[in-house]
């Protein structure tokens, strides 16, 4: 969409949020752990996380198993505070999509660190992008496109304001 960054850079990283890969995920981890030499306890107990995490995420048709859980949760918070896991696909989503930005936030870290210069983007098409590269609309949402490169010499760095400090974190 003519952003500069996405011309000039030298790679661009497109981050995407994979809810349909959590059983896959799954399945790789456990054959890790096999083949790592977990005890026949801890891969255990990783089969049953996985059989209750595959019903927690589960929205289930229309979303219906996912208001049911979502009821289910909010009745034994009255009793028990606990965290309330995604159970809708647009929790899901977003969950996926927190945790995708913070995987973001590692690159970026580490390519700065490497002395190179990145720059996040979120104007890109995402349903063109998403079909470009092949990907479900149903288990994919792209979350942004990190540029990476060096910074050319050339480069005149514009000043840009940002929020004070105090407006946008509370220290208790």
């Amino acid at each position: 969409m003519g952003q500069m960054p996405a011309k000039t850079a030298s790679a661009l990283v497109v981050a995407v949020a994979d809810v349909g890969g959590l059983a896959d995920t799954n399945e790789k981890q456990l054959a890790w752990m096999q083949q790592s030499g977990f005890s026949e306890k801890k891969i255990s107990a990783h089969k049953m996380k996985a059989r209750i995490g595959r019903w927690i995420f589960a929205p289930g048709w229309f979303g219906i198993l996912g208001m049911l859980k979502w009821a289910l949760f909010r009745v034994v918070n009255l009793f028990k505070t606990m965290g309330t896991p995604p159970t809708s696909r647009q929790s899901i989503f977003k969950w996926a999509t927190k945790n995708t930005s913070l995987a973001c936030e590692n690159l970026m870290i580490a390519a700065e660190a490497l002395e190179l210069n990145t720059c996040p983007m979120e104007g890109f098409d995402g349903r063109r992008l998403g079909r470009f590269l092949g990907l479900s609309p149903k288990h994919h949402e792209i979350v942004m496109v990190i540029a990476i490169g060096k910074r050319s010499a050339r480069h005149i760095e514009e000043p840009q304001w940002r929020r004070p400090l105090e407006a946008t974190v509370t220290v208790l």
